[in-house]
């Protein structure tokens, strides 16, 4: 290899790792905050290195620097909507936890969480560490580095992406997270709207009884019994859900 050609490999290394290194730092699975960040910049250094032949007859490294420096932004914002695409999509999780916790009178116990470093409720945190954990063990981080591979394909370097695909993507990612939250929390949506019903007529029924006494707690745990009893349906229809939206990004 004549070393005239180093700067090159330089600049197509510098290239790929830019789309790389930031959908890593936001993929399902793989850009989590409590993922050691020397972990994180070593993955993405190895799969750029590993895609640079796939990007090669891909990319013309430009020689001018303006032109560098523009496809160098391009690159990093292709990265950042795949990548945000995904991560709006595990946001599903924190809604639904943030859903049932206020159906069941759980909302005020907060906690930060590990995964997004911001004060949600637990419930939504316990839903948040155990969808990253199933994304692990059901090996869909595959699908999140077959994304990145597909991307050169999808998505060719050379140009900025196109803001009408960009608000397509963002917008179906939007609505399929709202979309599994909704699913997700639904029997606790029925259940809430039913037992404040049952708590509204028995309030009115025996006005000095004190409803409250009895309903939060009860709700409490009728709520988390639910909660035992379905979550393994639940993480079923988010891993589908995910899963297909990965597949989609994948090609």
């Amino acid at each position: 290899m004549s070393i005239t050609i180093l700067p090159e490999l330089a600049a197509l290394f510098m290239l790929v790792f830019a789309r790389v290194g930031t959908m890593v730092m936001l993929m399902p699975g793989l850009g989590e905050r409590f993922v050691l960040n020397r972990a994180k910049l070593a993955i993405a250094v190895f799969l750029a290195l590993l895609l640079m032949p796939v990007a090669r007859p891909l990319m013309q490294v430009p020689s001018d620097p303006g032109l560098l420096m523009s496809l160098l932004i391009s690159e990093i914002l292709i990265g950042a909507i795949l990548g945000l695409s995904a991560r709006l999509i595990m946001a599903a999780l924190q809604t639904a936890g943030v859903i049932m916790a206020n159906q069941i009178g759980l909302g005020f116990a907060t906690a930060v969480d590990p995964a997004m470093g911001q004060q949600n409720p637990s419930i939504g945190n316990f839903l948040s560490i155990l969808g990253i954990t199933l994304v692990l063990v059901m090996d869909l981080h595959h699908l999140a580095i077959a994304a990145i591979h597909n991307s050169y394909t999808m998505l060719p370097p050379g140009a900025y992406p196109s803001v009408g695909d960009a608000s397509a993507l963002g917008l179906q990612a939007v609505s399929k997270g709202f979309s599994i939250a909704v699913q997700m929390s639904a029997p606790f949506i029925v259940f809430g709207l039913l037992f404040n019903l049952g708590l509204g007529v028995l309030a009115r029924l025996m006005p000095q009884f004190q409803v409250f006494f009895l309903g939060a707690p009860a709700a409490i745990l009728i709520g988390m019994a639910i909660l035992a009893a379905i979550v393994s349906v639940m993480m079923t229809v988010f891993l589908g859900e995910l899963g297909s939206f990965l597949k989609q990004l994948a090609g």
